[in-house]
Formats: structure tokens, C-alpha cells, sequence
């Protein structure tokens, strides 16, 4: 079996959760990083729902790319699934990736259901702020999520201004 690519933009980024091989960065072009998910599971409640990072629409997004040896492919995969289809807010696609100083390849991801209750697309800085904050899920704090993102990208030398900014605001 070949080895295959897991795209990451979120907290995949800082806590994968899968055996991989190799992690490079790479760019996704036609998607962007964005707090438009309510989160009613891992950050957040139905009661008090807080936002998590999807990829929507427009734009492009660097994040990373995990190769995973392909004879963990079906463990891997349903790992993801489990994570990541909670609520079938997401939907599982294979997307063309630009490795940092590499090639394209072919890469598994999950990128926001628009047409899905939760989805949240569209708010601003100030709306973002007042959802994170306070909100708690079996994953642990939103603001501990947001921060934890922003912190690792600025690690990678990625820069997210509109996250950025909502994570300025979270501090003060």
C-alpha cells in the first residue's frame, strides 16, 4: 500500500493524534483557515456553543501535511472520522496540496458543510471573541484552542490576521 497525505490547519496541526512519518508544510489553494464552525462537542455545548476552525470557501490556507505509511491508512482514516464527523459538520474530501520545496500531492481533509446548522461563516473579530470566550466542550476551553492555534502558526512562520486578532482580543 502507498503512503498517504493528512492536511492540516487546525489542531490537527498541534496535536495530530495519528502515527506519521513525515510532516511537511503545505499550501491548499481554493480554501482558507476560518473560525466558522459553532462547536457543540469538543469546545463548546448546544447550550453554549463555542467556534472552531474550518476551511471555507476562497482563498488559500498553508497548514501542514502528515505522510502516513499506507498500511495505517484504514486506522488513520477512521481516527479522523471519528474527530472530525462528530457532528457531519464537516465533510471529507481529497484536495491537491503544494508541499514547502516540493511537489503536489494528493491529500485527505476535512473542509466546513456550508449548508450545515453550524456553520458560522461571515462573523466578525468582536462576534468571534464573545463565542469563544467562556465556552467549554470535551475537548477543553475554546480561548485555550484559539490560543494554542495561534501560538503554533506563529511557531511555523504562518501568519493568520484574522485570527490573529481574535486571539489580542481574547487576552485583554
Amino acid at each position: 500500500m502507498d503512503d498517504f497525505w493528512v492536511f492540516g490547519y487546525g489542531s490537527l496541526m498541534w496535536r495530530p493524534g495519528f502515527a506519521h512519518v513525515e510532516t511537511r508544510k503545505a499550501r491548499l489553494h481554493g480554501y482558507r483557515r476560518s473560525l466558522c464552525v459553532y462547536s457543540h462537542v469538543h469546545r463548546g455545548t448546544p447550550d453554549r456553543p463555542g467556534l472552531v476552525l474550518g476551511l471555507d470557501r476562497g482563498g488559500s490556507c498553508v497548514g501542514l501535511a502528515f505522510r502516513v505509511p499506507g498500511e495505517l491508512e484504514g486506522e488513520v482514516v477512521a481516527y479522523l472520522r471519528e474527530r472530525e464527523l462528530v457532528t457531519h459538520v464537516y465533510l471529507e474530501r481529497q484536495v491537491t496540496v503544494r508541499l514547502e520545496a516540493g511537489p503536489d500531492v494528493r491529500a485527505l481533509t476535512y473542509v466546513v458543510d456550508r449548508a450545515h446548522g453550524q456553520y458560522a461563516g461571515g462573523i466578525d473579530v468582536e462576534h468571534a471573541v464573545r463565542q469563544v470566550s467562556g465556552s467549554v466542550g470535551q475537548s477543553g476551553r475554546n480561548e485555550e484552542y484559539v490560543l494554542n492555534t495561534v501560538e503554533h502558526l506563529q511557531a511555523l512562520g504562518i501568519r493568520d490576521h484574522w485570527l490573529e486578532s481574535v486571539a489580542r482580543r481574547i487576552k485583554s
